[in-house]
């Protein structure tokens, strides 16, 4: 039983590969994002150019794409977040992590995927990046109350 590459947890032959494979059509948006990313690990770039909305196929590389697929380690997807996209909606967006290793290198493709839902199909449109929010630093001062919750000033606590 070999589990999807998409991190369900369920096996392939019951998760994505029915999607993929054109035996059903993705139900929710999530779903299509999920059968995207297996498509990407088992390099089926048919998939990935069918499942784009005809609108936005324009500049999309088939060759270049399926390089893509082929010389990557696909380590991991993880969703982070969904809004819409379900059974009744016909707009979705997820939000996901891609995990990779690209030239000995592991890097990581946040993204936030937009998708159509028309004649009862899910499309993927289009997507943003997701940059890291900046790093926000509260400086304490030494006779502040400590930030740990001890209830003592700062210099006497963790700050020493």
């Amino acid at each position: 039983m070999n589990n999807c590459p998409c991190g369900s947890g369920t096996p392939y032959a019951a998760c994505c590969e029915p999607i993929i494979t054109g035996v059903r059509p993705a139900a929710t948006a999530e779903e299509l994002m999920r059968a995207r990313y297996s498509a990407h690990v088992g390099v089926q770039v048919d998939f990935i150019f069918n499942s784009t909305h005809p609108e936005h196929r324009q500049g999309l590389d088939r060759q270049s794409t399926q390089s893509w697929a082929e010389n990557t380690t696909w380590l991991g997807l993880e969703i982070v977040a969904t809004a819409q996209g379900g059974v009744d909606d016909s707009h979705g967006e997820v939000e996901f992590i891609a995990r990779f290793r690209e030239k000995e290198e592991i890097r990581a493709h946040h993204e936030r995927a937009q998708f159509l839902r028309e004649e009862g199909r899910w499309y993927f449109t289009n997507g943003s990046m997701v940059r890291p929010q900046p790093l926000v630093v509260n400086k304490t001062g030494r006779n502040d109350p400590c930030p740990c919750g001890s209830g003592c000033k700062y210099k006497k606590c963790c700050g020493k």
